[in-house]
């Protein structure tokens, strides 16, 4: 399973997809990562629903990953959350990861609505969120809340 954007392969992440790509130099590879692989070991039908690797197509590097925090829950939402390495930031890349994702999730019957949440004052992650079309719908501590749902 892989998806296609013009820039970029987004890519279910496994160890061995892990351990066959090269990373960005300053790509590192967080704890999500470690504590899903294991996961996935237990319940191989979380492919898709847990990290993706986010690869540059033209250097065939991992410059962030993005994915869903599990299976689609019993309201039929996911959430989703994603990090670009500083070298890429500002190219329109979590933009473009966060686009396909969100596609490849709608394509499911049991997914009707996408969650995610960022920082008050992570400007960033605001402008890509409002770019897809995300809507705000709160605030906790110091967290926005986002959701998109599924039309028609």
């Amino acid at each position: 399973m892989e998806l296609q954007t013009e820039r970029l392969m987004l890519i279910p992440c496994t160890e061995e997809v892990l351990h066959s790509s090269a990373p960005a130099d300053d790509y590192e590879i967080g704890p999500h990562i470690s504590m899903y692989i294991t996961e996935l070991k237990e319940d191989p039908t979380l492919t898709g629903w847990g990290v993706w690797l986010v690869i540059e197509k033209q250097t065939h590097t991992i410059i962030g990953d993005i994915g869903f925090k599990g299976k689609p829950d019993a309201n039929h939402t996911v959430e989703i959350g994603y990090g670009i390495v500083p070298s890429a930031q500002n190219k329109g890349y979590a933009t473009e990861a966060v686009r396909a994702l969100i596609d490849w999730a709608f394509s499911f019957d049991h997914v009707e609505t996408i969650v995610a949440e960022c920082l008050e004052d992570n400007v960033a992650s605001i402008k890509v969120l409002e770019k897809v079309q995300m809507q705000r719908t709160g605030l906790e501590m110091n967290m926005l809340k986002w959701a998109l749902k599924k039309e028609g």
